[in-house]
């Protein structure tokens, strides 16, 4: 069996492409930051490229720092921004890809959710979960994830997803 990877879209765009720089550049705005909180059930986080979002980025990820051993999974949610669908949409991806490595998708999280569809195309250049990535990978170290985009959904739809 191929493990298939959604690669980084926006890199170089929305954040530093190349590795060594995105390093520096997540870890100086989480070192501008220092945030004790209880571990959080959920973050909202902005999801614009770095120059706009980057400190709030780092502030909101900075709470899961010293949680980081007792979390293993990310549920990821955004918004569509360029395909236009009805639904929550999950990837067929096996992983997701930045330029600082790999992160494994959940696939079996992933079919457990009733009210999910696998579609691809919401995920190719989808920004608002691939930035998230970077701070989540720097702060977490090794954790699954469960990358979902919403798409066009009637009241309460994303609350029972997330019920589940």
């Amino acid at each position: 069996m191929n493990a298939s990877i959604r690669p980084a879209a926006v890199a170089g765009m929305f954040y530093p492409g190349e590795r060594h720089e995105l390093l520096r550049q997540v870890r100086q705005f989480l070192g501008e930051v220092s945030v004790t909180a209880p571990q959080p059930k959920a973050v909202i986080v902005p999801h614009a490229g770095y120059v706009y979002s980057g400190p709030v980025a780092a502030t909101a990820c900075s709470q899961l720092r010293e949680h980081a051993a007792s979390i293993s999974r990310v549920v990821l949610l955004g918004p569509d921004h360029r395909v236009g669908f009805h639904g929550i949409a999950a990837p067929s991806a096996d992983y997701f890809e930045t330029p600082l490595g790999i992160i494994p998708v959940d696939r079996q999280a992933i079919s457990a959710l009733s009210g999910v569809m696998i579609f691809d195309a919401a995920h190719q250049q989808e920004h608002s979960l691939e930035v998230q990535l970077p701070f989540l990978q720097q702060v977490l170290g090794d954790f699954s994830l469960v990358p979902l985009v919403v798409g066009s959904v009637a009241q309460g739809e994303v609350a029972a997803v997330l019920r589940q």
